[in-house]
């Protein structure tokens, strides 16, 4: 986690804008009885449901995923959601405020945008459908699923991540938005993927890992901060301020293409200065696989597949084993393609700006806690340059 500022007070800088960030996992749903916790009342009398779930994308990547909602039971609650039709002064949807007891009332949910709701759909009806429903609230939506979430179905999930900093470490969430059942059959066709928009500069582009087939690429993101509790006591800060997340590039087969891909999206060209680009790419979680090839084979597995019991593609699947170890990880594959634009003017474009920002726009959690009044006694220390990995891409790539 790189640190290249100091905890002046804060002077003008460009407003950093949110990008894309959202994932899907498609997988084989593992619901335990820690799965659902329901009704929490905390001291300050803040109700809520939770869901912490995993989804099972394949070779032993396990993805987590959570919901959760809720509600003060003494004070007026308030949900904002977006108008289906009315749009404002600037040309979005028009925000509206629903009182916390009109949650369910279909009348009002008629003219609410789909963006505004959790979708879930994990019961199919008698003629083998798939029901949906809507709700305006996390908390339903987790108390839905705890009654009708059954183990072992295969599901869609699709959520945004959300990013916090407590004692310098950046903890990353994927908060669900849809959950439905799939129609993959196939496990070869589960996956796990994000979307992530991120800021990268002359420091970015790290190491070359061999057994991984990856470089390390340090970047930012940019999320909002709205009221953090520090030491028991909310903190006013909302405002969109950057992380420092470490990212994995995927070396292509063609070590070639990820070198020229680097160059044009990963390198600012303008000196102090830092590119935006969202890229594509897949989350690993859970225990490490190892695969297994045909000379990995034992004799007697090989003898089964000779006898035509098994295949060698599903002898070395069964005899992938894991290490032990535990991985959470964000492989970058490839820039990610957005639309702009509308009716015959929209058109597809790689989600990548040059020169976005400059470095002095950088605005991190202690930046803004210190701005806030907050004591900061965190020392951190200055990144070294690394190796001087920056002139020449395809040296770095060479002999992979």
């Amino acid at each position: 986690n790189r640190r290249t500022y100091n905890l002046a007070k804060s002077t003008e800088r460009k407003a950093l804008k949110k990008g894309k960030a959202t994932f899907n996992l498609i997988g084989r749903v593992k619901v335990t009885d820690k799965t659902f916790n329901l009704d929490n009342i905390y001291e300050s009398k803040w109700t809520d449901n939770s869901m912490y779930v995993g989804v099972d994308c394949g070779k032993g990547n396990v993805v987590y995923a959570e919901m959760r909602g809720g509600f003060f039971p003494d004070k007026d609650n308030i949900i904002r959601a977006y108008d289906k039709t009315e749009k404002d002064d600037s040309g979005k949807s028009k925000s509206v405020e629903i009182a916390w007891e009109d949650r369910l009332d279909e009348s009002l949910i008629d003219n609410i945008a789909d963006s505004s709701f959790v979708t879930v759909g994990v019961e199919k009806d008698v003629k083998g459908k798939t029901v949906y429903k809507k709700f305006l609230t996390a908390y339903d939506a987790v108390e839905y699923l705890s009654e009708h979430l059954e183990d072992g179905v295969v599901l869609n999930v699709k959520g945004n991540i959300g990013y916090s900093e407590y004692d310098g470490n950046v903890s990353v969430k994927k908060e669900i938005t849809s959950i439905v059942l799939s129609k993959v059959e196939n496990e070869d066709d589960f996956k796990a993927t994000f979307s992530q928009t991120i800021l990268v500069d002359a420091k970015s582009i790290g190491k070359k890992n061999e057994e991984k087939g990856i470089i390390s690429l340090s970047g930012y993101v940019v999320d909002y901060v709205g009221s953090p509790k520090i030491d028991g006591e909310k903190v006013a800060i909302k405002k969109n301020i950057v992380f420092p997340i470490t990212f994995e590039v995927e070396i292509n087969k063609n070590p070639e293409v990820t070198a020229k891909m680097i160059q044009k999206f990963f390198k600012p060209k303008k000196k102090n200065c830092l590119n935006e680009i969202t890229v594509m790419g897949n989350l690993v979680e859970g225990i490490s696989i190892v695969n297994i090839t045909e000379d990995d084979l034992p004799e007697d597995i090989k003898e089964l597949i000779a006898m035509g019991l098994y295949s060698e593609e599903e002898a070395e699947k069964k005899c992938a084993v894991g290490n032990g170890n535990r991985e959470k990880r964000m492989i970058v594959l490839k820039p990610d393609i957005s639309y702009v634009g509308q009716g015959e003017e929209r058109k597809p474009t790689v989600a990548f700006e040059e020169n976005k920002y400059e470095e002095t726009d950088l605005y991190f959690y202690e930046q803004a806690l210190a701005d806030a009044g907050v004591q900061i006694e965190s020392e951190d220390e200055e990144a070294s340059d690394g190796d001087d990995e920056e002139d020449d891409l395809l040296a770095l790539l060479e002999n992979f």
